[in-house]
């Protein structure tokens, strides 16, 4: 089956064509960028597999002709990889946010882009665009199968203890408010994938996730199903990231509003795109700055990666605890698989647990590999995230029913 798989943003559009013959039988066809939206300078890259990239600059006024561009570059006798549109069998996209409406991917129709602009409250910066992204596919191929993959599907089976904030009953009710998370198609992926590759059954297990990237999470699952994760309502909550703050004390929020004079959205903009790494810092959101300052003896990048690791060392800890224990500990994300330093740093504070790693192995990134030894007590193992491929395998099942 050739699937397209769609992530939206609010001025890009990432794609992938696969061809998926089962859950571990496909290939990948062709992938791309088309980024800067309405802007006078659009541009598209499309990486065609066995073929040259080809690159193009030009207005893309909106999501509808950037689709156009997509299914064109498929198709160029040059640089395609289809004879014409007509091979699309199917259409999976990327949601962010899908609240408690959604327990699974599900076919797209008129009462689910409904509720995904519900969503919007909570996710203003990524739903908006999946719709126009859905919206946009809809005018160009409107006849092909559309399946919608939620961020927050797979943190559905949470217990009410772990999803619950202690605010008056009644803002859940009437306004949704919870922990939902993020991040739970990479969770997903990883957790099984990371069981299979060690030999691990899922169904019989104690597995914490890391997605450590600009954006990241922890994740307890056990048994194949999540317990708990670090974000909450919103991308917001947890740990330090490239430009978000993760946890405060709540009141610590009016009271910088009240000295500053801030309005709520410039505290929302604050806390989102000015403060993790960037914020500390005060230079840059990118790890791979944080490193090279620190080793030029930066004091405040220094304070940056330390906080990077306790926070993902309290939320291994505090998700042992819940899980009654670990079996496998898995990093991914752009961090977590690029960062030999960081996946060291955690391990070695987790010896505690029994953890040993294999320097030899930790060296190694961006591809499996198990890094503990054959002596701890836990396996921790690298597992680079695919969430396109999570996205075309759900697309595959429910379009084939």
């Amino acid at each position: 089956m050739i699937i397209l798989v769609i992530n939206c943003g609010s001025s890009s559009i990432k794609y992938q064509l696969l061809d998926m013959k089962s859950d571990t039988d496909y290939s990948l066809k062709a992938k791309g960028l088309v980024e800067k939206i309405t802007l006078p300078e659009g541009r598209i890259v499309h990486k065609p597999s066995g073929k040259e990239p080809f690159e193009q600059v030009l207005p893309i006024p909106d999501h509808t002709v950037g689709m156009k561009l997509v299914l064109d570059a498929l198709v160029n006798p040059q640089h395609g990889v289809l004879g014409s549109y007509d091979e699309i069998q199917a259409v999976g996209h990327r949601i962010v946010q899908g609240a408690d409406f959604f327990e699974g991917s599900v076919l797209v129709d008129e009462d689910v882009l409904r509720k995904i602009e519900i969503c919007c409250d909570f996710a203003p910066l990524h739903n908006p665009a999946h719709l126009l992204g859905i919206r946009a596919m809809q005018s160009v191929l409107p006849k092909v199968p559309q399946v919608v993959v939620f961020d927050t599907a797979f943190h559905q089976t949470m217990p009410e203890e772990a999803y619950m904030y202690a605010l008056p009953y009644n803002y859940y009710k009437d306004y949704h408010v919870r922990r939902y998370g993020a991040h739970g198609t990479s969770h997903q992926y990883v957790s099984r994938e990371g069981a299979r590759f060690t030999g691990i059954d899922i169904n019989n297990s104690k597995i914490i996730t890391c997605h450590i990237g600009n954006g990241s999470s922890v994740t307890a699952i056990k048994d194949g199903k999540c317990i708990d994760t670090s974000m909450g309502f919103t991308p917001l909550e947890g740990m330090i990231m490239g430009t978000r703050c993760g946890n405060v004390d709540c009141n610590v929020i009016p009271y910088i509003m009240k000295k500053e004079n801030l309005s709520p959205d410039e505290m929302t903009d604050i806390m989102n795109k000015k403060s993790g790494f960037l914020g500390l810092s005060g230079f840059s959101s990118d790890m791979r700055d944080m490193l090279a300052a620190a080793d030029e003896g930066n004091a405040r990048a220094q304070l940056v990666i330390k906080k990077l690791i306790y926070d993902i060392v309290k939320l291994i800890g505090a998700y042992t605890a819940v899980l009654g224990g670990v079996d496998l500990l898995v990093f991914t994300a752009g961090i977590g698989e690029n960062n030999a330093f960081l996946r060291k740093a955690v391990c070695e504070k987790l010896a505690w647990l029994g953890v040993r790693i294999d320097d030899d192995a930790n060296s190694h990134n961006g591809q499996e590999m198990l890094l503990s030894t054959p002596d701890s007590k836990v396996k921790v193992a690298l597992i680079p995230t695919e969430e396109e491929l999570m996205i075309a395998r759900d697309t595959m099942h429910i379009t084939a029913k």
